[in-house]
């Protein structure tokens, strides 16, 4: 039993510890090339909001991790076969619903580990913070804590180097031989605009890539996959650990 997992904790325990951060993995459910399971994104923000959090506990944070929202905005992927699109505004109700829970019992700050690039969490946070004032809201998206360039060759957006090293250290069982991937080429938007970054418009994801990839995984391995969860999660640690020890009254600095 670890005692930073919700899900495998007992009321006993529960009720008598004070906890002073919450963390909420949000992942989704959708294709990643042909050697990648639906459930890579879940698999990430589990694994990586467990270890972050066991590291964080070990000194002397009281965080405790929810169960993972296992769905996604998917809505550019309407026509890959079973991803799950959640919408925005169900993820506004059950964001709104899980810090109603918080703010009741007096833990009053959320982290939401963010798996998936659909998910944008901002402006949900800016109109839920306007109803629970006494609530410290934030997102984390664990894929920017660290320059992959540092651990890949090749940039990953979706299923590419770092997705399919990540889940070879992870969960190599669930990963299909690389000579099965897709080479996860995608196709770019014409706009300079859209592509310098200063102006965005979602993908439709199969005008973009054959294989659902976009990146190369094929020099994926899990060697590097180690190194970069550790770097990540040691990362992610020290955020949450930082973020439950400072109370919400000397968020700022002066």
């Amino acid at each position: 039993m670890r005692p930073w997992i919700l899900a495998e904790n007992h009321w006993g325990t529960v009720k008598s510890t004070s906890y002073d951060l919450a963390v909420l993995p949000w992942g989704a459910c959708e294709a990643h090339n042909y050697h990648l399971p639906y459930g890579t994104d879940i698999i990430e923000a589990d694994k990586i909001a467990a270890e972050s959090a066991r590291i964080a506990w070990q000194n002397g944070a009281k965080v405790i991790v929810l169960p993972a929202i296992p769905f996604g905005v998917n809505t550019g992927q309407w026509d890959v076969a079973l991803d799950i699109n959640m919408n925005p505004s169900t993820q506004l109700a059950i964001l709104r619903d899980v810090i109603e829970v918080l703010d009741r019992q007096g833990i009053n700050k959320l982290m939401i580990l963010n798996s998936h690039g659909g998910n944008d969490f901002k402006t949900m946070i800016r109109e839920l913070g306007l109803k629970f004032p006494r609530m410290f809201l934030c997102s984390c998206n664990w894929y920017q804590s660290v320059d992959q360039k540092q651990f890949f060759e090749n940039k990953d957006d979706h299923a590419g180097e770092m997705e399919t090293s990540l889940l070879l250290h992870l969960t190599p069982d669930l990963v299909r031989p690389l000579s099965e991937a897709g080479d996860g080429a995608a196709k770019r938007f014409r706009f300079a605009a859209i592509r310098e970054g200063w102006a965005w418009a979602e993908r439709k994801w199969m005008q973009v890539t054959n294989d659902t990839g976009v990146g190369d995984p094929r020099k994926a391995t899990a060697e590097k996959g180690q190194r970069y969860f550790a770097a990540v999660t040691q990362k992610v640690s020290a955020f949450m650990e930082h973020l439950a020890k400072t109370p919400n009254d000397s968020l700022y600095e002066s």
